[in-house]
This record gives structure tokens, C-alpha cells and sequence, in this order.
């Protein structure tokens, strides 16, 4: 990510704690440098601030829109945590939560650290039931709590492309009325970057479906995707290959790498595979060409109409209704 979190810290903190934003001349002492020194010496049990509490994880619930798929933590998933944590005998970074007022099955809402959260449970359930839970209690608005969980995670590697934007797809409906613009500028990121990884929530799920795990989706491969689906007669030929692709791993064949997957759904766009789908030619009384159309397997129609086209439009649009007409 070109801008990274340059200048996002202090617009993120701003009116949440109280504590006055750092000058231009001490930009070196940036809010999360400062926040990471805080939280080492929280863990070295040097400082425990009232706002940093070992908690019950049962009394933790993650926030609706936090960023992890819950169905992808598992103990793979989490084996570096679990035995970091088993390691110190301890969780050393505190999580990020709200506290709850209207929920009498829980205390707090988890912003960032649900996978700090399911390591504790997990620990707690596999022989090691005296590990709690270290959090940092915040208070704000369901946009500041985006934001914090979006700094605290942006440059983490085991949040895959998937799991980010699905989050930011969610945060762009809810919270910037779908102006890329305008979250772009919340977030101190570029508007280019945002889009290409919205791209990733907004492939077709039936081409999603080739894929065994949605986390193999990257930006890369949504780039690569993206102007072949949105394409009619070539997103059909994809879909088709999708269905194939997920037809062989019911069957039990090789599985395969999200960049194989991808390879074969583009290939199947090719030319040569293109050949097998005719293209028909409409023409006038005087042999003038009017427009070409292909009808894809599933019904899909694509129509190119020549652009140096003396024809009126009018009688393009009449022949391209009569066409559709005796679909």
C-alpha cells in the first residue's frame, strides 16, 4: 500500500482518549510508535493503566464488522499465537474492545484481537484454563472503531485480501454512502488501492466458487479477473470452467493454488476456446452490417456494433429488439 499508515494515526485517535494529538516537529513520535512502546511496557508488567484489563474471553464477543473470518481460525491458523502465548505464559499485546451496556451475556465488544481472543479460548479448553484475556478499553463510534481495527491490522500478513475487503466492502455501504473518495480520504490510503481491493469482494460468487478457500483470492488475481467478468460472453466461458474446476475437486483430484485456479479460468477465455461459440452477422435489406452478436452457452448475449456504421440508429435498435425478441 503506497501511503501505508503515514499520517493516519493521529486523524484515528483524535477525540477518543483525551490526550492532546503530537506537533509537526514530534511527527516522529508518531500515536502508533507511541502506542507500541505503551503496550511493550503493559507487557513487561512495568505499567498497567486503567484501561488495560485481564478479562474473561467468555465475556468478549467480536464486533459485527470486525475483519477475521471466524471460520478460518483454527489451530493452523493460530499456531504461531499459541505458542507465542504458551511461550510467555501469557498474551503480551492487549486487544482493542468497547465495553458492553445493553448485553447481559457479555461485557465487551472485540474491535481488534478476535484472533488474540480465540488463541486465549482455545488455550483455555486445551489445559491451560488460567489464561485470560488482555484488553484495552475504548469508547467510540462504530466508524472510529473501523478505523482503529483497520490501523491496528493493516499491516498484518495473516489478514488475507479476502477478509480486508469484505471488511472495507461492509464499511463502504455503512459508513461512506459507497464513496470510495470519501473513504479513500478517512483512511489516508489512495483511491486506485481502495478500488482494486474492493475488486476482490465484487467477483462473481460463481466464479468465487472455483476457488477451495475464498483467503486464496488476492488483489493480484482480482486485477487479473476483473475485465474478463465483467465481460458477458468471457464470464460465461469462466463460469463454465469454474463449475469444471470445482466438479474435479468433489471428485478428488490434485487441488489446486489460487494463481493455478486462476490461470485455467482466464485460459478458458482464450481465442481458441472463444472459436467454439459462432458469431452471427445481422445485416440490412442493402447488405449493410447492423451489429455482430455472440449467445453464450448460458444465454449471454454480447453484441458489437462497427463503429464507422452509416446505418440510422434507429434501425439497429429495431433489428437488436427484433433479436432479443426471438431469444
Amino acid at each position: 500500500m503506497a501511503k501505508g499508515n503515514k499520517g493516519f494515526g493521529s486523524s484515528l485517535t483524535e477525540g477518543l482518549d483525551g490526550h492532546a494529538l503530537p506537533s509537526a516537529e514530534g511527527a516522529s513520535e508518531s500515536v502508533m510508535a507511541s502506542r507500541t512502546r505503551s503496550l511493550a511496557r503493559i507487557a513487561a508488567g512495568k505499567v498497567v493503566t486503567d484501561r488495560t484489563e485481564w478479562v474473561d474471553p467468555d465475556r468478549c464477543r467480536p464486533w459485527r464488522l470486525h475483519n477475521r473470518d471466524l471460520d478460518h481460525l483454527n489451530e493452523e491458523t493460530c499456531r504461531d499465537l499459541i505458542d507465542a502465548f504458551l511461550s510467555a505464559k501469557r498474551q503480551r499485546i492487549p486487544a482493542i474492545v468497547r465495553r458492553l451496556r445493553d448485553d447481559p451475556d457479555y461485557d465487551y465488544e472485540i474491535v481488534a484481537g478476535v484472533r488474540r481472543w480465540w488463541t486465549v479460548r482455545w488455550l483455555r479448553s486445551h489445559h491451560h484454563p488460567d489464561f485470560e484475556y488482555l484488553v484495552t478499553v475504548q469508547n467510540f463510534t462504530d466508524e472510529e472503531a473501523f478505523r482503529v481495527s483497520d490501523i491496528e491490522n493493516r499491516s498484518r500478513k495473516d489478514i488475507t485480501d479476502w477478509e480486508r475487503a469484505k471488511e472495507y466492502a461492509r464499511a463502504l455501504a455503512e459508513f461512506y454512502n459507497g464513496s470510495l473518495g470519501e473513504m479513500a480520504s478517512h483512511l489516508n490510503i489512495s483511491k486506485s488501492w481502495l478500488s482494486r481491493l474492493l475488486d476482490v469482494a465484487r467477483l462473481p460468487q460463481p466464479i468465487v466458487a472455483a476457488f477451495p478457500d475464498t483467503h486464496l483470492i488476492t488483489v493480484r488475481i482480482a486485477r487479473d479477473l476483473k475485465p474478463l467478468a465483467n465481460d458477458p460472453a468471457s464470464r460465461a466461458l469462466m463460469i463454465d470452467e469454474a463449475d469444471r474446476i470445482a466438479s474435479e475437486r468433489k471428485q478428488g483430484r490434485v487441488v489446486l493454488t489460487g494463481p493455478e485456479i486462476a490461470k485455467r479460468l482466464i485460459a478458458a477465455t482464450t481465442i481458441t476456446k472463444r472459436r467454439t461459440i459462432k458469431q452471427e452477422e445481422v445485416c440490412n435489406d442493402n447488405g449493410h452490417v447492423l451489429f455482430r452478436y455472440v449467445r453464450s452457452p448460458n444465454g449471454a448475449l454480447s453484441l458489437k456494433i462497427p463503429e464507422r456504421n452509416e446505418v440510422p440508429i434507429e434501425e439497429i435498435v429495431v433489428a437488436i429488439e427484433r433479436l432479443l425478441s426471438s431469444k
